[in-house]
């Protein structure tokens, strides 16, 4: 009866620190439609918003109003995911979507600073990473000695991050494109390479060949996005911006950016 309570209450953790990564993922895309919109200062003040709780919703208010109140959601959930689990990961995870809400405070009230922005973006992809490694901790709980991590897709995880920070160092104008081209380039070299490696030497370990697999075709579309976006920027640069195309190429872009991040990390802690 007691093992049985306790499988339950860990797949009732999973399932809640699985809903807790959407969220995040959400918040994520969430901080791309800002971005994207050119919103970033709809709202003058912080933590209202015009002197309000809720402001008028129009124009890129809506798009920042959206992003706050899903802010708060997440960091609530993140703090009750850390309570009922208990582990360290948990509470950095806590730490992490703080931080973003001090730094998204200060983008406000410094009137958006370019480095403080990069920060926050980079801080989004970083709770994310860290809410998936919560779920994938649940997951191995009481795995067998003979599971292997696959350390290789840890490092993919680590190139994937910088090559994020050099894209939010795009979005917010702080450094040409090229230097972006270059690290998602190198980042998908090896990625591409260490997911290969994961395939080819565990085809019969269906919990390491899988999440190489998703790398792969995920790692894959990202790339189409990458290259769509940046097409319709040169072919729409003289265009007035921000144009639809642009908006859901970019953000497309930011959110399949991060679920290559999150497959990463949960290919590499597969096992203990």
């Amino acid at each position: 009866m007691g093992m049985h309570l306790t499988t339950e209450g860990n797949l009732w953790l999973r399932r809640f620190s699985a809903v807790v990564a959407v969220c995040t993922l959400l918040l994520v895309i969430a901080g791309g439609l800002v971005t994207s919109n050119d919103a970033a200062l709809s709202i003058p003040d912080w933590p209202l918003a015009y002197g309000k709780l809720v402001p008028p919703l129009e124009g890129g208010i809506r798009f920042e109003f959206a992003h706050r109140v899903l802010a708060a959601v997440v960091a609530m959930l993140t703090v009750a995911l850390a309570i009922c689990v208990r582990r360290p990961i948990a509470w950095l995870a806590v730490g992490a979507v703080a931080a973003q809400a001090v730094l998204g405070g200060l983008v406000v009230k410094l009137v958006d600073p370019k480095a403080l922005a990069i920060a926050h973006a980079a801080l989004a992809q970083l709770s994310f990473g860290l809410v998936v490694a919560v779920n994938r901790s649940l997951a191995r709980q009481g795995a067998s000695d003979a599971a292997l991590r696959n350390r290789q897709l840890g490092f993919a995880a680590l190139a994937l991050f910088a090559a994020s920070i050099l894209g939010a160092a795009v979005r917010h104008d702080a450094i040409g494109v090229i230097p972006h081209i270059a690290g998602a380039a190198a980042a998908t070299l090896v990625v591409m390479w260490t997911a290969a490696q994961a395939y080819t030497r565990h085809m019969e370990e269906a919990a390491l060949r899988r999440p190489a697999m998703l790398l792969m075709g995920l790692t894959t579309v990202q790339l189409v996005l990458g290259i769509g976006a940046y097409v319709g920027r040169m072919a729409n640069a003289e265009a007035p911006q921000p144009m639809p195309m642009m908006i859901w190429f970019t953000v497309a872009h930011v959110a399949v950016g991060s679920l290559v991040f999150g497959t990463a990390i949960a290919g590499g802690m597969v096992a203990a």
